[in-house]
């Protein structure tokens, strides 16, 4: 299990997985008088892409698939 939680991104997949949460949180903020559930959605989504972010570590990547960032 070690291996699976190991960090797996670099510098430039750290940058834009944070830009990612940062948009997805913002949008879900501006969201929540439309839409409670969406907003709930894509807080939550942009939470775990800033998760990634700060930990260095792809969910996907870990999982075995290979993504371009």
């Amino acid at each position: 299990m070690k291996k699976f939680f190991a960090p797996n991104l670099e510098a430039r997949g750290r940058w834009w997985r944070g830009l990612m949460g940062a948009a997805l949180v913002a949008g879900g903020i501006w969201s929540c008088s439309y839409n409670v559930w969406g907003a709930v959605t894509l807080i939550l989504c942009g939470g775990f892409c800033l998760y990634e972010s700060v930990r260095g570590w792809c969910v996907m990547r870990a999982c075995g698939i290979k993504t371009r960032l």
